[in-house]
């Protein structure tokens, strides 16, 4: 798994892939934060806070994140390499973690970067140190969650074909599906009094429960969870495949 792991960081670095997902990551909400006029610019807004970053963060994550993973296994499929992996002493799952592993270290990697406009919010304040210091915390925490299950997601559209196009829309779907899919469909007719289960099931609400600043155990068991399920899912869809070539 570590020899996948590694492999991977160093095809996100030695193509442009790793720089231009943190540039473009970085330069959006750098754009919106502190250059362009409105209420999401911490100038204009007059309040010592990161919200824009948390609110625009999950949405250019829906596309940079399918934008890494959509090579991970279907430009393996395309080249014929991933027959030269399964001659390695590695098995299907550890294939999987390797690459799922190297996503979401690069989503780290993106992030940290942001703790610069955190030290510079905390001490632009009118009062320095003057902010919500759980709910950014808990934010940070949320987003990382938040793109690492589109990780998974995005791995597993992957796999599910080996053109890097069409695993990239249907990665962008499933994202879409779990951060506001729920949120809609709970407000559909016949599903009122089942609303709160619902929504319960989507990203977002977990999202917005952990940038209030409650790192709840319910929350976390949650992105895990769905996290592990996706990848468990592309781990069933590759050995399908070996399968079928078998028979």
């Amino acid at each position: 798994m570590f020899a996948i792991f590694i492999r991977e960081i160093r095809g996100f670095f030695s193509s442009l892939t790793g720089y231009i997902v943190i540039i473009v990551f970085l330069l959006v909400n750098s754009l919106f934060i502190w250059v362009f006029p409105g209420e999401w610019n911490i100038f204009d807004s007059g309040y010592a806070s990161l919200g824009t970053l948390f609110y625009l963060a999950p949405w250019v994550f829906l596309f940079l994140v399918p934008a890494v993973t959509m090579r991970m296994i279907a430009e393996e499929k395309r080249l014929g390499t991933i027959e030269l992996i399964y001659s390695k002493p590695v098995s299907e799952g550890e294939i999987i973690w390797g690459k799922y592993l190297a996503a979401v270290s690069l989503v780290l990697l993106s992030l940290l970067p942001c703790l610069i406009w955190y030290v510079s919010v905390y001490l632009l304040g009118e009062t320095p140190g003057n902010l919500d210091k759980g709910g950014t915390w808990g934010a940070f925490i949320g987003l990382f969650f938040l793109a690492s299950v589109y990780a998974s997601a995005g791995i597993f559209a992957s796999s599910l074909t080996d053109n890097q196009v069409i695993a990239f829309i249907i990665a962008v779907l499933i994202c879409f599906v779990l951060f506001m899919g729920f949120d809609s469909f709970a407000y559909l007719p016949g599903l009122k009094k089942l609303d709160e289960f619902v929504i319960g099931l989507g990203i977002n609400e977990h999202y917005k429960s952990m940038s209030r600043g409650v790192i709840d155990i319910k929350d976390v068991v949650y992105f895990l969870a769905l996290s592990a399920i996706f990848n468990e899912a592309t781990r069933l869809v590759l050995l399908s495949r070996k399968w079928k070539k078998r028979s």
